[in-house]
């Protein structure tokens, strides 16, 4: 696959990227390419490299997720997205296209994931509970084109499958995903999640960015945002 028109930014340090959903970040059992091994092939051709290109991977969103993804360069640019990352500096935000409506506009929800490895799937508690790890989030309401919603979701924590868990918990969960109880199956077997937006400082420049990816061209997702900034 060619990557180069979903580039979003590319500098020494970083390269963010506008993952298709279906792919996956960084290699698992499947032993399928990656997101990753695309973004190699990408910067070895493009500057000629003739050995191993470094590429360090930052974060992860699911295989069925699309939305920005940034990757370091270089190995110091690496040690400080990670360090972002683990001290929430990052401001992440996701566009849903939910089943439903949620009972406010906005609100904060806070559960505790359990995460069955087997099934690779999470359960949401409403109350602290054993071997759960406490997850948060935020949403408001877009709009409510029809009988979905399109929430803006801002994560506070970086729980698996948090956001699907989460909205699902409240019964709103997002379309396309079967797992988590939506009624909805998407042709590609993408769910309706999409990384919008992140912001940090830069690990080398020391300047604020923010990286915004264009939501999928499909129909549910065009529909949905029609008009939506």
């Amino acid at each position: 696959m060619d990557i180069s028109s979903r580039i979003l930014y590319e500098d020494n340090h970083l390269i963010v990227v506008n993952k298709p959903a279906g792919i996956l970040v960084q290699g698992d059992e499947t032993g399928d390419q990656t997101l990753s091994d695309f973004v190699k092939q990408y910067l070895k051709k493009k500057y000629e490299k003739p050995g191993a290109v470094f590429l360090g991977v930052v974060h992860r969103i699911d295989r069925p997720v699309s939305g920005v993804v940034v990757f370091a360069r270089t190995s110091k640019a690496l040690s400080r997205m990670n360090e972002r990352f683990r001290t929430r500096e990052v401001q992440k935000s996701y566009l849903a296209i939910a089943e439903g409506q949620p009972a406010e506009p906005s609100a904060t929800l806070v559960h505790w994931l359990r995460k069955n490895e087997t099934s690779n799937k999470v359960t949401a508690f409403k109350r602290e509970t054993a071997d759960a790890q406490r997850c948060e989030l935020s949403y408001r309401k877009i709009h409510t084109p029809g009988k979905f919603t399109l929430l803006e979701v801002k994560p506070v924590t970086g729980r698996s499958h948090q956001i699907r868990a989460q909205l699902s918990a409240i019964g709103c969960p997002i379309y396309g995903d079967l797992k988590y109880g939506s009624e909805h199956a998407m042709e590609d077997q993408s769910i309706c999640l999409h990384a919008h937006r992140l912001a940090f400082i830069h690990p080398v420049t020391l300047e604020s960015v923010e990286y915004t990816a264009p939501v999928p061209a499909n129909q549910i997702w065009q529909r949905n945002t029609a008009g939506v900034n």
